[in-house]
């Protein structure tokens, strides 16, 4: 069966591009209302396809924004049901003139399929489809019970699928959650990633005078409220870069000693790192390496601030207002509610005098956390070995999807994520690509994996 699929990927290949290249022509982004119907017609291209591929009880579901396509075949009896997630909406291409080639005519160089969503997910979902269809092809059926569930609002945060997953609980009912969404470390190195780190953003506006003053007449009289804000922002850490909120770390689950060897097996090149990103020295918690400071440690980070005059030149006044914007990236046992109240306590108990403090809450994701040596985790890992012939990395990532934690608190059930893109391929940048090598490998563990997880036993 092994060699029968592996031919007819093979075989199909050019095939399988160019529907590819269909799927890419259409402009599905959520972000843009202008490009509304295009990703309805990206949601009736995916329909459409599944159904070619023999897939059942093919549906797109609408919701308050854009639809959801739904797709099932559960024909294996006493196997495995596993749900596939992904994304076919894609983001906005600006700025179009650092586009080699236009963003929505996908093109083919080097070794890479050039197009917006090539790799961030239409490229990867495909996968999936084309999995599908080989085996059905090869062996005439799946040898485990496949549901499908894409959703064109991923890059707007996803804001009905949590609601969607609640409503149709029993719809969605699987023993495991598969997303291809993610990539790996670097070429020719498979990549599982069993954890994500969860989110909590803020914006802090702090208010003084009711105008902007000149400062000849009244500095030294009146607090700045640009001062203020530095003042307040300097005490969330230490000189050493911890995180100095009463309770920030109380409930942060430490690393076990398997995962610590994990992730120092990678042999991570730090001094490389630095170089790329031409700093003087890397900074961060004492005590962590790199790799534990941005998968497994929680973070405090300023990501913006505004105050005063910004224009040419020089104005002597003492702004009246001042604000930044703030997010903690967040680890499993740390809960977004409560690492927001504790902020608020801190920042009304470090508050400057002379100035008015007001906290907004923006963004939370829970963090998730799937423990690496679970079964359908290594049974990813040795599909991997099967096709690139190397061992599979075992990392988390320092980023957020907060729909996986909506999945797992929703639907109980353990999280795969299995990505084929790799760092450098520009997804949410000018000249997204996709390298040729992981979709046609990729498509190959799609197909070992789903044989091997039709072995485990998910009571």
């Amino acid at each position: 069966m092994e060699q029968n699929f592996q031919q007819y990927l093979n075989h199909h290949r050019n095939s399988h591009l160019e529907q590819l290249k269909e799927f890419l022509k259409i402009p599905s982004i959520s972000a843009l209302s202008e490009h509304k119907e295009d990703v309805k017609t990206a949601a009736e291209w995916l329909k459409t396809e599944l159904s070619k591929i023999r897939m059942e009880n093919v549906q797109i579901f609408e919701t308050d924004g854009h639809p959801i396509v739904y797709a099932d075949w559960l024909h294996a009896e006493g196997k495995p049901t596993v749900l596939i997630y992904g994304h076919y909406d894609v983001q906005p291409v600006d700025p179009i003139d650092l586009w080699e080639t236009p963003p929505f005519e996908p093109s083919i160089r080097d070794g890479k399929i050039f197009a917006r969503g090539a790799s961030d997910d239409k490229g990867q979902v495909f996968m999936h489809l084309k999995a599908v269809e080989a085996l059905f092809e090869t062996v005439g059926r799946l040898p485990i019970n496949l549901k499908f569930i894409i959703e064109g609002e991923e890059e707007i945060g996803s804001p009905n699928l949590p609601r969607f997953v609640e409503e149709h609980r029993d719809l969605l009912k699987a023993d495991l959650l598969v997303i291809s969404d993610t990539g790996m470390i670097e070429k020719g190195k498979p990549t599982i990633c069993y954890g994500l780190r969860g989110l909590c953003g803020l914006q802090i506006d702090v208010k003084g005078a009711k105008t902007d003053l000149h400062s000849g007449q009244y500095g030294g009289g009146v607090q700045n409220a640009a001062h203020a804000l530095v003042q307040l922002l300097a005490s969330f850490h230490d000189k050493d870069g911890k995180v100095t909120v009463e309770g920030f770390y109380d409930q942060v689950l430490p690393l076990t000693d398997e995962e610590k060897e994990a992730f120092r097996s990678l042999n991570t090149d730090e001094e490389q790192i630095r170089q790329e990103l031409g700093v003087p020295e890397l900074f961060g918690e004492k005590g962590f390496s790199f790799n534990e400071r941005t998968w497994v440690r929680p973070t405090l980070e300023i990501n913006g601030m505004a105050s005063g005059f910004q224009g040419e030149g020089i104005k002597t006044v003492l702004p009246s207002e001042a604000t930044a914007k703030i997010t903690c990236r967040l680890v499993p046992n740390q809960d977004p509610s409560e690492i927001y109240e504790l902020l608020v306590k801190h920042i009304e108990a470090n508050k400057p005098a002379g100035v008015t403090v007001s906290v907004t809450p923006f963004d939370k994701g829970t963090p998730f956390l799937t423990p690496f040596d679970h079964p359908a985790i290594q049974a990813a890992g040795r599909a991997y070995e099967k096709v690139y012939g190397v061992k599979t990395a075992f990392t988390r990532s320092g980023g957020s999807i907060p729909i996986v934690a909506d999945f797992d608190r929703i639907l109980r059930i353990p999280v795969v994520l299995m990505g084929f893109g790799l760092p450098n391929e520009n997804f949410h940048a000018p000249n997204e690509h996709f390298h040729l090598e992981n979709f046609e490998k990729g498509m190959e563990t799609i197909c070992h994996y789903w044989q091997d997880v039709s072995t485990l036993d998910f009571r």
